[in-house]
């Protein structure tokens, strides 16, 4: 135990980890993995504060993949109707309504809408917000445009292991996401990639995913982990990778008060709050306006996130606009 703690304590952020280093710490006593990620958690962030973004779906529905737990997938029925890429207006609205709760937003699209989101990137910037989008599978080309644009930051999740992964998605491969995430880091912006627990993995998989995440040449800036939340997977995200924001995501609403604020102690730092996340019901503004105040917990600021489709080619996901 003691190794543990000191390591956490005294070690330099690495890229080099290797599985049976990593499964060691996922696998220590819970009380002793939390007091070495809380401690890793203040020594590289602010310990009261928690960053708030909002997640704005700007198209919903129609994706051509078949990402089994997905709504917005075609080829499921789930009752979801798809919409068009939403307008300007609407997704200002939106966003001014994010700075005024103080947070942090997010927008996702494809081609022949690909200019239209580079100007919601341009005009959400104007507020001074940072702005992260979702597209799915973006070449060097479309990350080169977003991040001129003045895009902050990229989210390409890396859902599971690259053993379950198959399990999960056969339309689109693990490599596809990683390259992705090359594509964008390669053009200045921020990497946000996490991924979904409870999918029918087992630890081993969480370990795999751990050592995918905690190995990429540079540690991603946003490790959004979505789920009915494993503790030990994000006290263990924390001591792997100390200086990224490790965000509570979809799944977040189910937890009790108590459950949240423990996983804020072992290394969260960050959470979704809004009307919804994509199809998802979600934390609303004034429910983590609470929690904040009766915890003693400090909003740390905003982002506007926009979402037109996870999966697929940028491309082709805007050419269904």
């Amino acid at each position: 135990g003691k190794t543990l703690f000191e390591g956490a304590l005294n070690a330099l952020p690495k890229n080099t980890w290797t599985k049976d280093e990593i499964s060691s710490i996922y696998n220590t006593p819970l009380m002793e993995l939390t007091h070495a990620a809380a401690t890793l958690r203040r020594k590289n962030h602010p310990h009261n504060t928690v960053q708030t973004c909002t997640l704005l779906s700007i198209k919903t529905g129609g994706c051509t993949e078949d990402c089994s737990y997905c709504a917005q997938s075609s080829r499921y029925s789930t009752g979801l109707t798809a919409m068009k890429l939403s307008t300007l207006e609407t997704v200002m609205a939106a966003a001014r309504e994010a700075k005024a709760n103080g947070t942090w937003r997010d927008m996702s699209g494809r081609t022949r809408g690909l200019e239209r989101i580079k100007d919601m990137v341009r005009e959400v910037r104007g507020l001074g917000m940072e702005v992260c989008v979702t597209l799915g599978i973006l070449d060097s080309k479309a990350a080169e445009e977003l991040k001129g644009a003045g895009l902050t930051a990229y989210n390409q999740n890396l859902d599971t292991s690259r053993e379950f992964y198959p399990k999960v998605i056969t339309t689109w491969g693990s490599d596809e996401r990683l390259q992705t995430i090359e594509n964008v880091r390669n053009a200045g912006i921020s990497v946000c990639t996490g991924g979904i627990l409870g999918l029918g993995e087992t630890a081993e998989d969480h370990v795999s995913f751990l050592h995918t995440l905690s190995t990429l040449p540079e540690h991603p800036n946003s490790v959004p982990i979505n789920a009915l939340v494993f503790l030990r997977v994000v006290a263990t995200a924390r001591i792997l990778m100390p200086g990224s924001i490790v965000r509570l995501a979809v799944g977040r609403i189910n937890l009790t008060e108590e459950q949240q604020v423990l996983a804020f102690f072992a290394g969260a730092n960050a959470v979704f709050t809004g009307e919804r996340m994509l199809t998802t019901e979600c934390s609303r503004f004034e429910a983590n306006r609470r929690l904040f105040e009766k915890w003693g917990l400090a909003n740390e600021g905003a982002e506007v996130v926009a979402e037109v489709s996870r999966s697929g080619k940028v491309e082709e996901v805007i050419e269904r606009v």
